[in-house]
């Protein structure tokens, strides 16, 4: 006996919902903080959210309170 047509079209919708979730889950998990400083001969750089960077996240994190409540 053959699936009914919607059925089989709920399975593979389920299935691609189960892995986009499971792909969200693993992203969310290596997702880690970093600031991109850029220069003004157009070179950027990376930084981790380190304890010698610590001050740079705390810059950070005050100008985009500052952008936020500009709105």
């Amino acid at each position: 006996m053959t699936p009914k047509p919607h059925r089989v079209l709920l399975d593979r919708v389920s299935g691609y919902a189960d892995e986009a979730a499971a792909y969200m889950r693993r992203r969310r998990a290596a997702r880690r903080p970093f600031a991109r400083l850029y220069y003004p001969e157009g070179r950027a750089a990376d930084r981790a959210a380190d304890a010698a960077a610590a001050e740079l996240f705390v810059a950070a994190g005050r100008l985009i309170e500052l952008a936020g409540k500009s709105r």
